[in-house]
């Protein structure tokens, strides 16, 4: 029978390469634009998390970056906890929250359809987070076109 003759992973060793980077660190040029939409429900996969990361990393990296929230993609603009507003139920519970946050007081802009908002889920302006934009439902494909237009990189999140 075969044997195991490592010794077991231990807390702090390195399984990687993790400093190795491949590609030059791209930053933006004066006045380039970055626009992330989200279309997915919070806490259903990771991918609203992951793309919240991403859209800070762009804002770090000198891109004027916004994040829009349309149809499901509402609910990660919610203000949310449990027992009240803003408790954590559970390590990791307001990590949307946190993470949109984060960026809004980096510089970022987070816009929420109003469609969206009161038609699909119910929820009136004062739901939201603190700093995200609600906008008329006309104004969601306007978003987007002006981002085309001004050449901005454009990153699609859709789950549902």
């Amino acid at each position: 029978m075969p044997q195991v003759t490592h010794p077991a992973h231990q807390n702090g060793d390195f399984l990687v390469d993790y400093e190795e980077k491949v590609f030059e660190d791209v930053k933006a040029a004066p006045g380039e634009k970055a626009l992330v939409t989200f279309h997915t429900v919070a806490f259903e996969g990771s991918i609203g998390f992951v793309n919240l990361l991403q859209a800070l990393r762009l804002q770090r990296k000198g891109f004027e970056t916004s994040v829009l929230l349309y149809g499901p993609g509402v609910t990660l603009g919610l203000k949310r906890g449990f027992p009240t507003i803003g408790a954590e139920a559970f390590p990791g519970h307001q990590n949307l929250n946190r993470q949109i946050e984060k960026f809004i007081a980096e510089g970022g802009k987070v816009y929420a359809c109003r469609f969206a908002l009161q038609a699909l889920y119910g929820h009136g302006e004062g739901a939201l987070i603190e700093g995200v934009r609600p906008i008329n439902p006309l104004d969601v494909l306007d978003l987007k076109l002006l981002h085309r237009q001004a050449n901005a990189l454009i990153i699609d999140t859709w789950t549902l």
